[in-house]
């Protein structure tokens, strides 16, 4: 079995361990600011605060929204946008804080203050139900989401979820305390590829577009924006737990992992078997199903995106 052991830092997709490693191709570069992020697809506005940028494709009987994990945007869902767009409406979005959306200090950026920004979309647009599907801590916000506004929602389909694996208050404080904005903006270039890299099962060079975005993204104006939504991000998935509160979603519920996912559990002060921690909290939900997709990481939407659309439009069928 390869190993992908990681500390949790490594669950922020854009930020590494600063590496002392000279050679960086992106050091010269210009900056890339948010507003200029290409996710090879147009982009849209809302119209109310928080002003989430979105991505709008297809048209079908059902609408699938697709929300983002930590640190990241809509532009990681670019290898299955087109797959899913065939049969569905996709409405692929930058949560606020990230990407093209509104950044600002004003926003609490808790939980429920993401999923209250995704049901304020859902409304604005009149998407009725929707089924929702998240990555990481998107997730999570989807878990959040189900329990206080479950009325907008037709299942879930989480994508190698965060919220699902319990931390007691010490682990807590720890994660909280290893999250700084100074580490977010001073990770170099290496640091950052190898973060990204220990999110796959195997990284391929085509996926260096990831690199290069978050590299020349360090040197926007918005930066220090996207660093503070980083930050306390990472302080609401740990104070807004949602294992406990399992019981209080009777959607259906459709769980993709990767087999070999680095990062769930946290492997220094959980180690273990990412199905296992999935296994032991669906316990409590009435209605679930758990699909393991082989040689694949974290990242599983990008590193095995037709394997990873097959089980989202398996689920909906």
């Amino acid at each position: 079995m390869k190993n992908l052991i990681s500390i949790f830092l490594s669950v922020i997709l854009f930020m590494g361990v600063t590496s002392c490693m000279s050679g960086y191709r992106y050091a010269d570069s210009p900056a890339m600011e948010f507003s200029d992020f290409n996710y090879g697809f147009p982009v849209k506005l809302s119209k109310a605060e928080p002003r989430i940028a979105y991505i709008d494709e297809g048209s079908g009987s059902k609408t699938i929204i697709l929300v983002h994990g930590l640190a990241s945007n809509a532009g990681f869902w670019r290898y299955n946008i087109a797959e899913l767009s065939k049969e569905y409406r996709v409405i692929a979005i930058d949560l606020p804080g990230y990407g093209r959306s509104q950044k600002a200090d004003k926003f609490s950026y808790s939980m429920p203050f993401f999923a209250d920004a995704v049901n304020q979309l859902i409304t604005e647009l009149k998407l009725g139900k929707v089924v929702y599907v998240g990555h990481s801590m998107g997730g999570q916000i989807g878990l959040t989401l189900a329990m206080n506004h479950p009325e907008v929602l037709d299942q879930l389909i989480l994508a190698a979820p965060a919220g699902f694996e319990p931390f007691a208050r010490g682990e807590g404080d720890w994660l909280k305390s290893v999250i700084t904005i100074e580490g977010v903006k001073t990770t170099n270039e290496e640091g950052i590829r190898r973060n990204l890299a220990s999110n796959f099962y195997n990284w391929r060079d085509d996926l260096e577009w990831m690199v290069e975005e978050r590299a020349r993204m360090a040197k926007a104006v918005e930066f220090d924006d996207f660093a503070y939504t980083v930050t306390r991000s990472v302080t609401a998935m740990v104070d807004q737990p949602t294992v406990k509160k399992l019981d209080k979603i009777s959607l259906p519920v459709t769980i993709i992992h990767g087999e070999f996912d680095g990062l769930i559990p946290n492997p220094y002060l959980h180690p273990g078997v990412t199905h296992d921690v999935y296994l032991k909290a669906v316990g409590h939900l009435p209605n679930y199903k758990i699909v393991t997709i082989p040689d694949a990481g974290h990242m599983i939407q990008i590193e095995k995106p037709a394997e990873f659309d097959a089980a989202v439009l398996n689920a909906l069928k």
